[in-house]
């Protein structure tokens, strides 16, 4: 079994990098699994992790068997990125093992708990729609705008004046500082209207 093993700590964490590059070799060693890869980044709250990419371009090449890690929340930016890789990785064929928590996604209890966290993963979804969803009336029922500024609305006198002086569409969109995309839809409007 070829393992990538995938350490990842906070700038100020940064001490307890060896200790758990140290246990996951030895949980290696203790299921006489081989090491081909071993990766560790540093960084706090990263929206990307660049070596954790890396490793997974080696289970989608398959370089790997399998992928261990320290902890569920060093691999996962989010539970919805958690359960979609871990979603991902099943689909590879290749088993991932979280030490700490004793997880093991190629037995049928660690199944399971995959099959939880999407569940979870969903239920976060959900909710942060309906808030999302529950803010927007709120800002609307207290006369906010939502949405992105129309500025190209509010220019639209300014565009047929520069379009009946001869101005083509990209010429008008440069000199207004907005989209041709605008220009035209504000022309259709205005010859519609």
């Amino acid at each position: 079994m070829r393992v990538g093993i995938y350490a990842r700590v906070s700038t100020q964490d940064q001490q307890t990098l060896p200790m758990q590059l140290t246990k996951m070799k030895e949980y290696i060693e203790s299921r006489k699994w081989t090491l081909t890869a071993e990766v560790e980044e540093v960084g706090s709250g990263a929206k990307t992790r660049p070596k954790r990419e890396e490793l997974l371009k080696m289970a989608r090449r398959r370089e790997i068997d399998a992928i261990l890690v320290w902890k569920l929340d060093r691999f996962g930016r989010s539970l919805a990125d958690l359960v979609t890789t871990l979603s991902e990785l099943r689909e590879l064929g290749v088993i991932f093992v979280s030490l700490t928590e004793s997880l093991d996604f190629s037995t049928p209890s660690g199944r399971a708990m995959a099959g939880m966290l999407s569940t979870f993963a969903e239920f976060e979804r959900d909710i942060i729609r309906e808030r999302v969803i529950a803010g927007i009336a709120n800002a609307r029922a207290n006369g906010k705008a939502h949405g992105r500024p129309k500025t190209a609305a509010l220019k639209v006198n300014e565009i047929h004046r520069l379009k009946s002086s001869g101005l083509n569409n990209s010429q008008i969109a440069r000199k207004l500082n907005i989209s041709r995309g605008s220009v035209i839809n504000q022309l259709k409007i205005g010859a519609s209207g």
